[in-house]
C-alpha cells in the first residue's frame, strides 16, 4: 500500500484540520467535532446537512458553504458518523428555520441521521429528512435495504441547497426533495478495488483486463464482470440501463453527471463523456445540464458512474444557482 499519510487512525482527524485549514475563508471545523460548517451561516434561512463515512472526497465537506451545504459530518473511512456527531452538525446548521438532512441510503447512516433527528427535537430544533437512493445497478446490497446513494446525492445538495439560499421555507424544501430524488438515477463501473488505509489492502480484486459494472462506492458488488472494453462499449452498458429505469422519450430534458471514482483521469472521463453525448444525441434526448469531475469517490477506485436527472420544474435553474463551496 502506497499511500501519503501518517498514522491510519489518524487520517480523519488530520484530514478535516488540513481542509478546514486550506480553506478558511469559506469553512471551519466545529471544534472538538468532526463537522465542518460553513462560516457565513446563512441566519433565518433553512440549514442543509448531509455527510457519511470519509474517503469519497470531496463528498461532503466541499459542497459545504453557500448556496449548498450548512455543514458535513464525517465519519471514519467508509463509516457512518455516529448520532452525537450528527446532532453536532445539525447544531451547527440551525439558525432558527430548521435543518434538513440528506442522507445516503446505507443502513448505519439512516440509523445515526435519523437518531440525530430525534435528538435535536427534542432540543427544539426542526428537522426534516430525505434518502437519497440513486444507484439503480442492485436492489439490496452490503449495508444498504434499497438502492443505494451515490454520485446523485450532490446534485439533491446542489438543488435543495439552491432553495435554501433563496429562503424557502423547511416544509417547501423536504417537498422538493421528495419529488427530486426519483428523478436521479446513477449507474458505475470499477476497473480497481479501493484500499481502506486501516486495511492496507483493495476491498476487492480484478484481474488487468477485468471490469465490474455496479459496484458501490465502498466497493460492495455489481451486478456483472467482463473483459474491458472500449468506452463506447461502457458508454452504451450504462446509458441502456438508465434508459430501462427513465423509460424516455424523444424530446425529454435530462441533466447528465459524469463521476470520477477516486484514480481516474479526466481525460478519461471527458472521453466517456463524449460517448454518452453521442448516444443521448441518437435518442434526440435534450440535455441542459452537464458536469464532468469528482464529486464522489471511493478512495482509489478507478472507473466511473453516470448520473441523470430528469429535469422538471425550475431544477435547471437550481443547478445553476451561484455557489461558493471548495468542489463545486
Amino acid at each position: 500500500m502506497k499511500k501519503i499519510i501518517n498514522q491510519p487512525e489518524e487520517i480523519l482527524n488530520q484530514m478535516l484540520d488540513g481542509l478546514s485549514y486550506a480553506y478558511s475563508d469559506l469553512v471551519e471545523r466545529v471544534p472538538e467535532t468532526d463537522v465542518i460548517a460553513r462560516k457565513d451561516r446563512n441566519e433565518g434561512k433553512v440549514g442543509l446537512v448531509s455527510g457519511g463515512g470519509s474517503g469519497h472526497e470531496p463528498s461532503h465537506a466541499g459542497f459545504v458553504g453557500k448556496g449548498m451545504l450548512s455543514a458535513a459530518v464525517c465519519g471514519e473511512v467508509f463509516t457512518s458518523p455516529t448520532p452525537d456527531q450528527v446532532l453536532e452538525g445539525i447544531k451547527a446548521a440551525d439558525t432558527g428555520a430548521g435543518v434538513m438532512l440528506i442522507i445516503k441510503n446505507y443502513s448505519g447512516d439512516v440509523m445515526n441521521f435519523e437518531m440525530a433527528k430525534d435528538m435535536a427535537e427534542m432540543e427544539g430544533i426542526e428537522v426534516e429528512t430525505i434518502i437519497v437512493d440513486d444507484d439503480i445497478a442492485v436492489e439490496d446490497s452490503t449495508f444498504t435495504a434499497g438502492r443505494r446513494g451515490v454520485a446523485g446525492t450532490v446534485l439533491v445538495h446542489k438543488i435543495l441547497g439552491a432553495y435554501a439560499d433563496q429562503g424557502k421555507s423547511l416544509a417547501e424544501v423536504k417537498a422538493a426533495a421528495d419529488k427530486l430524488v426519483p428523478n436521479i438515477k446513477t449507474i458505475g463501473v470499477a476497473l480497481t478495488g479501493a484500499t481502506v488505509p486501516a486495511v492496507g489492502k483493495p476491498g476487492f480484486v480484478l484481474a488487468d483486463d477485468e471490469i465490474e459494472y455496479g459496484v458501490g462506492i465502498h466497493g460492495e458488488p455489481g451486478y456483472r464482470k467482463e473483459k474491458l472494453q472500449t468506452s463506447k462499449y461502457l458508454a452504451k452498458e450504462l446509458v441502456e440501463k438508465l434508459k430501462s429505469e427513465f423509460k424516455w422519450a424523444k424530446g425529454d430534458t435530462y441533466g447528465v453527471l459524469v463521476n470520477g471514482l477516486g484514480s481516474t483521469p479526466l481525460m478519461e472521463e471527458f472521453v466517456f463523456m463524449n460517448d454518452v453525448k453521442a448516444l443521448l444525441e441518437a435518442d434526440e434526448i435534450n440535455v441542459e445540464f452537464k458536469k464532468v469531475g469528482d464529486v464522489m469517490t471511493a478512495i482509489d477506485m478507478a472507473g466511473l458512474s453516470l448520473t441523470m436527472i430528469k429535469l422538471e420544474d425550475n431544477w435547471k435553474e437550481q443547478l445553476n444557482h451561484p455557489v461558493t463551496t471548495i468542489a463545486w
